[in-house]
């Protein structure tokens, strides 16, 4: 090994070694230089894809265990160790005899889920996840070290190909961002999102980086002013205190912009203030001194009256405690103010882990300590009954990683947290599987609902039940709760498997009846006459009265001519045929129905390289699939998805498609970028608002048709009470003209919204 590397390594272990015994924890050092060497010589001549040793690597991991997340000894042994038991020879049983069962268990747990979250096949992605979440219910420090390893990788991505950078940051954005979030890691959550939006939008993340340096002495003086009246008074108390300015990040500014159809200069909550002051550690206390500040920052600002937030004698499910408030400055604009102690600022940044120091008679410690235990009996049920499709598994598990949260009341008075958006049918099940399968509806404060009914904050709830109760495929359209989603499909499952089982001994009986053959053949020709996909459906459709036998299906099996006339039907079957347990599930996969395979099997690619990017051009375009969904047009972002049947499907990299399929599928996933010279036309939709005048609608077609000859597909208007809406749909070039086509029909006087919409 090189004098560089040698130094390099050493400085990064001291490192360590420096910021453990700056922390709390008891002084182990002599386990974790264990740790340290084993790994070094287990590592040892290999390099990473930068060209580091790679031994840095794992060093690097447990920095941020012990540095970022606050673990000890044990969680920075098992980082070190990490990639040990899959990378070289030696066995869990190894580190176990060297380390310990303690360590050696985490290694494991890591190890399960090494490689990114998903294998290449459907089974081996919903089993990996499942070890994953089986390891963590087991041992939380198993997913704190793996988020940990996820963030060292994202914050070294740039020496990966572009098509590996899109698959690793679909994974961190489908799911190790909202466990960061939902484990109360706040600032690992902020950079994973960040450092993701800048591998897969370069150059909006140059844009909002820059914009917010050129913004950066306009929000310290607006930040000053705001808060210098707050200082004169806090400053009379006996409370020690700093006010920060907390800054929007690049992640979370973009992601507004797409949900609000809004430019950059539209967001008006990129400066907060948060007001941290130290608590004598108990938290009554705190709570008070809360309100205190809080009632010092109302009487020199007016509130927001709908935007008070207290968290802090209910905190979230992650142990966020905090009160926030929105408040007028005195330029005329809202600025959102967080108020909280030392301790709960602590917990706010580094989650759980931080619960540790204050533990001791803390009640907030043992309250989240509870609704962790909570959590994660949650995820053990959706393990004990998981979805069979890989991707509805994933949802299941993702719908379970709310970060916005509301309090509900139970008839007895007890607090209950539930994610936003929520409804009565969410809560039954959240209560007991068997009150949420045998409800009929909801009492909300004291009024009659029915179950889709979406509960706010504040609400008290009392579930209405029955004993004859069938569970409807219709609850699948408004329950948002993971674990109500994954009882509802094994109760369908088990109706499903019982509607098959009856049917198919009806027909046996009939078939019996009429002396007709019942084997396998004769049921799939009966199955296709009827236009279904499979006998499994036939038997349903028979149980369920949807299909009654008679003559006709009597006369196509005893005329032998029709032996081979039964095959007519097989047209009207769909190209993509679904499972047979797909039949009850309201949600299509979005997959399947957005990917419309092209006119000609001659774009249908057998192999590809992925280590290539695809130049899309105006020859090549043809033999690729445009997403339906997103409609990407040249100059957006893009990349390529090769499916099972060849074809490659070109979507916008934000498409929720691209979306899943980096996070499920990533090893289907191509780079991809667009090299055209404005030849061919792309359809592009606009929705316009404005004051409804005389006039205006022609002044816009002018813009488009004289201006910028723009050739108009379709154009519907709606007008109401003096306001107009309209939804354009058009054939563009390129991104640059529908910049330059909104840009100018924002110049018309009575324009108030111009926004692409797909």
């Amino acid at each position: 090994m090189a004098m560089d590397d040698e130094k390099l390594i050493q400085e990064a272990y001291q490192h360590l070694i420096d910021t453990y015994l700056a922390s709390p924890h008891r002084k182990k050092v002599s386990v974790i230089e264990r740790a340290f060497k084993f790994a070094c010589q287990a590592h040892q001549g290999v390099r990473r894809l930068s060209g580091e040793p790679y031994i840095m690597h794992p060093l690097a991991v447990a920095q941020i265990v012990c540095g970022e997340i606050g673990l000890g000894s044990t969680s920075i042994c098992a980082a070190l160790l990490h990639d040990v038991v899959e990378d070289t020879d030696y066995t869990v049983e190894d580190i176990s005899n060297i380390f310990g069962e303690k360590i050696a268990r985490i290694v494991d747990g890591v190890t399960k889920i090494s490689g990114g979250i998903f294998g290449s096949q459907a089974s081996a992605q919903a089993e990996t996840f499942k070890k994953l979440l089986l390891t963590m219910s087991n041992d939380i420090r198993v997913i704190l070290i793996k988020i940990s390893d996820r963030l060292h990788n994202m914050r070294t991505l740039g020496s990966q190909l572009p098509a590996k950078q899109y698959k690793i940051t679909g994974e961190t954005l489908y799911i190790y961002a909202p466990l960061a979030n939902r484990l109360g890691l706040n600032k690992i959550k902020e950079e994973l999102e960040d450092l993701s939006f800048r591998y897969e939008h370069p150059e909006q993340y140059t844009l909002i980086k820059n914009r917010l340096a050129d913004l950066n002495q306009h929000l310290k003086d607006l930040f000053d002013e705001f808060t210098a009246p707050i200082r004169e008074r806090m400053d009379q108390t006996n409370l020690k205190y700093t006010i920060k300015a907390r800054i929007k990040s690049p992640y979370s500014i973009w992601n507004k912009m797409q949900n609000k159809k809004v430019t950059l200069d539209e967001i008006y909550d990129i400066l907060a203030a948060r007001i941290i002051f130290d608590g004598d550690g108990n938290q009554e206390n705190e709570i008070t001194d809360c309100w205190r500040i809080y009632a010092i920052a109302t009487n020199i600002y007016r509130p927001h009256p709908e935007r008070l937030r207290d968290w802090l004698s209910h905190p979230k499910a992650n142990g966020y405690q905090a009160l926030q408030t929105t408040l007028m400055s005195k330029g005329g604009r809202w600025i959102e103010l967080q108020i909280r102690s030392r301790r709960m600022d602590e917990i706010a940044e580094q989650g759980f882990a931080a619960h540790w120091k204050y533990k001791d008679g803390d009640k907030t410690h043992q309250e989240s300590e509870n609704e962790l235990d909570r959590w994660l009996s949650t995820i053990k049920e959706i393990l004990d009954d998981p979805q069979p499709n890989a991707m509805d598994f994933l949802d299941a598990i993702k719908l379970n990683l709310y970060a916005n949260e509301i309090v509900v009341v139970t008839p007895k008075g007890e607090f209950k947290t539930m994610p936003a958006g929520c409804t009565a049918l969410d809560f039954a099940f959240s209560v007991h599987t068997s009150l949420g399968t045998h409800c009929i509806g909801a009492k909300v404060n004291h009024r009659l609902v029915p179950l889709s009914y979406k509960l706010e904050s504040g609400d008290q709830v009392e579930i209405l039940t029955g004993r004859n109760v069938l569970v409807s495929t219709e609850w699948l359209n408004f329950i948002t709760t993971a674990k109500a989603r994954t009882k509802i499909h094994a109760i369908l499952r088990r109706q499903y498997r019982q509607k098959q089982k009856e049917g198919e001994e009806m027909l046996l009986a009939f078939l019996k009846e009429h002396d007709l053959p019942s084997e396998g053949v004769a049921q799939d020709r009966l199955a296709l006459y009827h236009h279904l996909e499979n006998r499994e459906q036939l038997h349903v459709q028979i149980a369920s009265k949807m299909i009654v036998l008679g003559d006709d299906d009597v006369k196509l099996l005893k005329d032998k001519s029709s032996n081979q006339k039964w095959r007519r039907f097989i047209p009207f079957l769909k190209k993509n045929t679904a499972t047979n347990e797909e039949l009850f599930e309201r949600e299509r996969n979005a997959i399947s129905t957005a990917q419309q395979p092209p006119a000609t099997e001659s774009s249908k690619q057998s192999s590809v390289d992925r280590r290539k990017t695809l130049i899309l051009t105006e020859d090549s375009i043809s033999r690729y699939v445009i997403c339906e969904h997103c409609h990407p047009i040249p100059g957006d972002d893009v990349l390529a998805y090769h499916d099972v049947e060849g074809y490659i499907t070109i979507h916008k990299r934000k498409c929720p498609i691209a979306d899943r399929l980096k996070a499920v599928e990533g090893n289907n996933i191509l780079a991809a970028k667009w090299d055209t010279h404005k030849v061919l036309y792309f359809p592009a939709v606009l929705h316009v608002e404005g004051i409804d005048r005389i006039g205006v609608l022609h002044q816009i077609t002018g813009v488009l048709s004289q201006q910028m000859n723009v050739n108009i597909s379709s154009l519907n208007v709606s007008t109401d009470n003096g306001i107009f809406v309209a939804d354009v749909v058009m054939m563009v070039h390129d991104l640059q003209d529908l910049k330059e086509i909104i840009r100018d029909i924002k110049k018309i006087k009575e324009i108030e919204k111009v926004v692409r919409t797909g």
